[in-house]
């Protein structure tokens, strides 16, 4: 029931995330070509027959999305997977160079030239078979009561999946600590509506059939009982779950216990021995997420056999390891998550496997080489001009909105002065001379890196708050916002053109980076992030006025996503897309902003007949050009609280009054949403 995971909680990201510009902040000053077209945006891309005000985002995108096919190994296509494959070959190329020269025992070139030749060797895994299972598999096998499976799941080295998991955390309401929380999980399907509704059918019919191959690959008897039970018992688990929407709730899930309140949840649940195992039993306080879920699931635990854990265990080690067990079973693994659950018709290309691996055991060793390459000093003081520009723009746009009382202005102009921007890369690198790689040993270098990256991320239990580790690696394409240390970061990958060029137009700069800028920054100011304070400590700071005002418009938006249909019948959850929506809504408004204060009072000049602001839309919309299959698209809607692209555009331009006059959006246009209905929360 409880199992290691490294968590971050209270990061929202941009993916699926001021003063006047000088010099080259706002780009198009040098004399350097901008990367896409003239100056920035890919006037080719558009579809001309459709209106702007019908469909703002095929306006922009129309002929890309019709001439562009999805890669075979790839479940979407567009701006981030394009830069996410460029950043996979920048890497590879640092990678393989590192693997060809080796390195002494012991150093970074070492362990990363023996993690990536080990994944690779595919013909050493085939050889080497399940044999590579039998001590993990021993140590299921030789479970006999309920505390001892607590036990083997809180400290196991392999990877697991089990209904309740605790990790290490930072306090939501003490940021200067880290403490034990407490959540639901157990679930081999991505979401507890998979179990539930009557449309998903199909994919749980081929979850227990892949759960039946796995097993009977893995040379284990009676699959197809065993798969049978293993579904049913996940099907109990979720409808134990609670809604996903509700799982946002910062306030309801944070739920601070000690450990005597713990053991009263429930009383005969091993509580005591799941926190000795996983290194946590120094604790004295717990965080509980999903209060009300827990004894249900605890009592769950204690009902069901102990062999049906351990046929359990057995599964979710195995699929948990397919990548570095033979083919058969990587295929298999393939075939359900891939294929069917998200219309992949091909795998990934080993070699890309190889990178993320590398990057799961020690993603800051590939960044310090990645960033030393492709990461130029200027990009990171041209972007930290750019943040301050729309810190600026939203100490504006606080200052002006109509629905927020004074008092709370205050405090909300202290959480925007008090945000840290982090650009490009950390200060500080990660030390990884501890972790043990062999060369050969695909299976137990991942075993390795689990434990070691685990033991990393419990250790921060018993040690300072160091505001100065990141949520993610350089190369990572994306960007997050941080509410407990009230920190922005936009990582070196992502710092690329169509989002961010020195050399382009700064209208094409401010709507696609600077509406990422600010669409971060809106983090600490949407549903969730707004119940933090200046230093990120979760409670009340708004008036009851200020809520209840904050409350309608955030409602009206949430309506308005829910109307969005992403696939016949498959609506948008505006729910759980809401802190995302906000983000965007109110990023893109302080972005607009920022670039006209960033004019100086000048006339912004018009290009190939597009002014400025038309320009800026341009840009975000040319910032979210994307296409999905739909068996991924399906998965995003259920399961992520980000909306589909189309609707990070014209969910987002329909609400801007500055758009419908720079298109001449009228009644007559679909888009249209008369001003009253126009939702503007900064």
């Amino acid at each position: 029931m409880f199992s290691f995971t490294r968590r971050a909680l209270g990061v929202s990201s941009l993916a699926l995330a001021a003063g006047c510009a000088t010099g080259t902040a706002g780009g198009g000053s040098s004399n350097a070509s901008a990367a896409i077209g003239a100056y920035g945006l890919d006037l080719t891309a558009g579809d001309a027959s459709v209106q702007p005000g019908d469909d703002f985002f095929r306006y922009c995108n129309g002929r890309w999305l019709d001439s562009t096919e999805i890669p075979s190994d790839r479940t979407s296509w567009g701006t981030f997977a394009i830069l996410d494959d460029k950043s996979e070959r920048d890497q590879r190329v640092i990678i393989e160079e590192t693997a060809h020269a080796g390195g002494a025992p012991g150093s970074l070139q070492q362990k990363i030239a023996d993690t990536y030749n080990a994944y690779l060797d595919t013909d050493a895994i085939n050889a080497r078979g399940i044999a590579v299972l039998e001590e993990d598999l021993a140590t299921i096998a030789a479970i006999r009561t309920h505390e001892d499976a607590i036990r083997v799941i809180a400290g196991a080295d392999f990877p697991t999946n089990s209904p309740i998991v605790a990790f290490a955390s930072l306090d939501a309401r003490n940021p200067d600590r880290y403490v034990v929380t407490i959540t639901h999980a157990g679930l081999g399907l991505p979401e507890r509506e998979y179990y539930r509704r009557a449309d998903s059918a199909e994919q749980r019919a081929a979850y227990v059939a892949y759960i039946e191959r796995i097993l009977t690959l893995s040379g284990q008897s009676n699959g197809a009982a065993k798969a049978r039970s293993i579904m049913a018992l996940e099907t109990q688990i979720a409808e134990l779950h609670w809604p996903i929407a509700d799982r946002r709730q910062r306030d309801r899930t944070y739920n601070l216990k000690s450990r005597t309140e713990l053991r009263a949840i429930a009383p005969d649940f091993p509580w005591d021995a799941a926190l000795e195992a996983g290194g946590m039993g120094q604790a004295q306080e717990v965080v509980v997420r999903e209060l009300s879920a827990m004894a249900p699931l605890a009592a769950l635990f204690l009902a069901t056999p102990v062999e049906t854990w351990k046929d359990y265990l057995t599964f979710k080690l195995i699929n948990g390891s397919a990548d570095v067990l033979p083919s058969e079973i990587d295929a298999a693994n393939f075939d359900f998550y891939g294929k069917t659950l998200n219309g992949q018709p091909e795998q990934r290309e080993r070699w890309k496997r190889a990178v993320d691996q590398v990057n799961d055991a020690m993603g800051e060793a590939v960044g310090q080489l990645y960033v030393a390459r492709h990461f130029p000093p200027e990009a990171k003081a041209q972007m930290l001009d750019l943040v301050e520009n729309l810190r600026r723009a939203y100490a504006h746009r606080i200052d002006q909105s109509p629905w927020m009382t004074a008092a709370t202005k205050v405090v909300a102009q202290e959480k925007l002065a008090a945000f840290v921007p982090r650009i490009g890369y950390p200060d500080i690198w990660r030390d990884y001379s501890g972790m043990d790689v062999h060369a050969g040993d695909a299976y137990g270098n991942a075993k390795r890196a689990n434990k070691f990256n685990g033991d990393w991320a419990t250790a921060r239990l018993w040690r300072p708050v160091d505001r100065r580790e990141w949520n993610m690696t350089p190369q990572t394409v994306n960007a997050s916002y941080n509410s407990v240390m009230n920190v922005i970061t936009f990582p070196a990958a992502i710092l690329q053109p169509p989002f961010f060029d020195p050399h382009a137009d700064p209208a094409v700069n401010y709507g696609a980076i600077g509406g990422v800028i600010g669409h971060e920054m809106g983090h600490g100011f949407d549903d969730q992030g707004a119940k933090s304070d200046a230093r990120g400590v979760l409670r009340d700071w708004w008036s009851p006025e200020d809520v209840a005002a904050f409350q309608q418009v955030t409602n009206a938006l949430a309506a308005q996503y829910d109307g969005f249909e992403a696939l016949p019948g498959l609506h948008v959850n505006g729910r759980l897309t809401l802190g995302e929506n906000v983000g965007d809504n109110g990023g893109l408004q302080v972005a607009l902003r920022a670039y006209e204060l960033s004019l100086n009072g000048r006339e912004a000049p018009v290009r190939d007949g597009l002014t400025g602001t038309q320009r800026f839309f341009l840009g975000w919309a040319q910032a979210w050009r994307s296409k999905y299959r739909d068996e991924a698209l399906r998965n995003l809607v259920l399961t992520n609280p980000h909306s589909p692209p189309i609707f990070r555009v014209n969910g987002v331009v329909r609400n801007m009054a500055a758009w419908y006059e720079a298109f001449g959006v009228s009644q007559d246009n679909a888009l249209y949403l008369p001003p009253d209905q126009r939702v503007t929360i900064w």
